[in-house]
């Protein structure tokens, strides 16, 4: 799993699932071999009722380089990791980002993350990944790390 500087030097109990989550998954990757995703056990924004996990992997990378989608659902299957949920895929157009804004349920979707299918070096993360957050998606006047701990919910 990566982590940023912020992410080490700021402790919050939620991240504490996460860290026995990678510390099973921590095994079974190779020097080199990182998972990035999103860390979802916690309620921020939304609260979620029925994931499929409290971590969606969006991207693997061996050493330097961002590998290619359909490797990295192949060896998220591998790992038992599930991935962020496709809303679209196929060629970039002009709107299309608008166009999967519009189809999400605001209610309960905070945003999605884009990315390109094909591999590409980490370097080019700024250019090849992207996460869209819905307006107005902070609501509250206390930052959810200072709030009270609510867990989400798995999906039965």
């Amino acid at each position: 799993m990566k982590r940023t500087t912020k992410d080490v030097s700021r402790y919050h109990p939620s991240r504490d699932w996460l860290k026995a989550f990678a510390a099973g998954v921590a095994p079974y990757l190779s020097e080199g071999e990182r998972i990035v995703g999103e860390n979802l056990y916690a309620r921020h924004a939304v609260a979620y009722d029925a994931l499929p996990s409290y971590f969606l992997g969006f991207a693997w990378i061996i050493d330097d380089e961002v590998q290619a989608w359909d490797l990295t659902l192949a060896r998220f299957e591998e790992l038992g990791i599930r991935p962020v949920p496709r809303l679209y895929r196929g060629p970039y157009r002009d709107g299309l980002f608008d166009d999967l804004a519009k189809s999400l349920d605001l209610s309960m979707q905070e945003g999605f993350v884009a990315r390109v299918a094909d591999a590409f070096p980490e370097t080019a993360m700024p250019q090849s990944v992207g996460k869209y957050v819905r307006e107005g998606h902070v609501q509250s006047e206390v930052h959810w790390m200072k709030a009270e701990l609510i867990p989400n919910r798995l999906a039965d």
